[in-house]
């Protein structure tokens, strides 16, 4: 019982607070839009938002490693393991600049996915080649304005925390646009907030690190399976070697 009392006010907290967050949000956007096409400050905002509640939840304890590993002059295709809802907000806590490939469901949440539009994020229709079409032209076009993008190519979140075998798409765009390809791995939020749960679960210790950037060059005479393979085996062997506790 008192775990979803916790719950609870947790999402009353999530939902009262967005509706703050989305007029900051909508403020930044109308007043930078015209001289920040890559809304940069609005993206910064939208981390401070996604963070905020890593922040006042003691129960979570993120730690975040190998921030070395990324350069800010660089564009990127980012892609990292998928164990829960959690992986956003623990995404989010990087600071990173990107824009997210993200499920079309996700946009039609009041303030969060309202905010997703604003900030021109890429919705996905899982199993529709259309829309599936779509995301990659629209990946293309933010590539090409100076973002990297983050994709979670298991497609779907784990549920045991094992890294599912990955599709291809980013790593198609990767070789398309002549991008490194930065993995990140993320550790603990599986138990913190598994699959289909909206419920507190005690406390856990997150972590996301930062893997080393695999260099374009290294992989551009490669198949997209076997990059996709690759960079897979580098995320699961991370995950392994560092469980949660």
């Amino acid at each position: 019982m008192k775990n979803r009392l916790i719950s609870i006010s947790f999402l009353v907290f999530i939902a009262l607070s967005s509706v703050f967050f989305f007029l900051i949000a909508f403020i930044i956007w109308a007043f930078t839009v015209t001289f920040d096409p890559r809304l940069r400050l609005l993206h910064q905002l939208t981390c401070f938002w996604g963070s905020m509640y890593l922040w006042i939840m003691p129960a979570w304890s993120v730690s975040v490693s190998g921030r070395e590993n990324y350069r800010k002059d660089t564009k990127y295709m980012i892609v990292s393991n998928h164990q829960s809802q959690l992986d956003i907000l623990v995404a989010f806590s990087l600071f990173f600049h990107f824009k997210w490939v993200s499920k079309a469901e996700v946009f039609k949440l009041p303030l969060i996915g309202w905010n997703m539009y604003l900030n021109n994020y890429i919705k996905l229709k899982r199993g529709d080649k259309e829309s599936t079409n779509r995301m990659m032209e629209e990946c293309e076009k933010m590539i090409d304005q100076g973002n990297s993008i983050y994709f979670f190519p298991e497609g779907t979140r784990s549920k045991d925390g094992t890294v599912k075998p990955f599709k291809k798409g980013a790593f198609v765009l990767a070789k398309k646009k002549n991008l490194p390809i930065l993995p990140i791995a993320i550790i603990g939020t599986t138990h913190a907030l598994p699959k289909h749960s909206l419920n507190f679960h005690g406390y856990h210790r997150i972590q996301i690190h930062v893997l080393e950037a695999i260099p374009y060059e290294s992989f551009s005479k490669l198949p997209e399976d076997e990059i996709a393979q690759m960079v897979r085996d580098k995320i699961a062997r991370y995950v392994m070697d560092h469980p949660s506790v």
